[in-house]
């Protein structure tokens, strides 16, 4: 579909206009590192006790014969490494965002004048303070909801072919929405769309969320390349922001998506 297209290229856009932009760069790898080096430190963790825990968690197999108890138990280690690996992809831009709130948010405001015919940039007029409060909470409740998600797929995961075909690529598009909608936040929240708003969006255009996100959650699978990728991430996902809310040149406007009302 040609939204996926589109997507795609708000992705490139964003790491072009990052590239253009050198010393700022610069700045927008720090918050990246920072979350690497702590979700690398819990995924060793994760593959060296993970079978300790698995073994913790099943005591009824204790007495199963070999080879029925090793491969029970290696299976449910690495299902259990697989979801933490895909938690972390899915968690890692929050973190990283809350970690650089103040950088990212001017990185956003840069590309928005840019961008504007006017040369202007939407602002919240909150203080600092109240809008790392808001990205916390909301970043939370996508926390959850990507967990649920994430369960979800994971026993779906135990189905004979759909588990080792079908699941993983559902959890790939899955994945791409919700880092689709992190990024794409620290843009809206300075339009005064909370959460309830931002999920209306993004579910409106889904391809094109797809078509953004997902090649950058199989990106983040590689080891580094979040880091790299991150400050252009951002770029992107406020030039695709104007897109959504039809506020680029030439765009086609969209429902104003509702304001307030940031429940689950």
């Amino acid at each position: 579909m040609r939204d996926l297209g589109v997507g795609f290229g708000y992705l490139l856009k964003g790491q072009r206009w990052m590239a253009q932009h050198r010393k700022a760069y610069g700045f927008g790898l720090l918050p990246g590192l920072i979350t690497l080096v702590l979700y690398t430190a819990a995924l060793i963790a994760l593959a060296l006790w993970g079978g300790d825990l698995v073994s913790w968690a099943t005591p009824f197999a204790d007495d199963w014969p070999s080879p029925w108890l090793g491969l029970f138990r290696g299976l449910l280690t690495a299902v259990l490494f697989a979801l933490g690996l895909l938690l972390a992809v899915l968690t890692f831009t929050a973190v990283t965002l809350l970690i650089g709130q103040p950088f990212y948010e001017s990185l956003s405001e840069d590309v928005d004048r840019d961008a504007s015919p006017d040369g202007t940039a939407p602002e919240s007029g909150l203080p600092l303070w109240k809008e790392l409060w808001i990205s916390a909470r909301d970043s939370l409740r996508i926390l959850v909801r990507a967990g649920l998600w994430g369960l979800l797929l994971f026993v779906l995961g135990f189905l004979p072919f759909v588990g080792q075909t079908v699941v993983p690529v559902i959890g790939f598009f899955v994945t791409g929405f919700f880092l689709t909608e992190e990024l794409t936040a620290v843009a809206l929240q300075r339009r005064g769309v909370e959460l309830r708003g931002r999920l209306e969006l993004l579910r409106a255009r889904k391809p094109l969320v797809w078509g953004f996100g997902t090649p950058l959650g199989l990106a983040f699978l590689v080891p580094f390349v979040a880091v790299f990728l991150m400050p252009g991430a951002v770029a992107g996902a406020t030039l695709l922001t104007r897109e959504l809310l039809g506020e680029e040149t030439g765009g086609t406007p969209v429902p104003e998506p509702a304001v307030g009302g940031g429940d689950m």
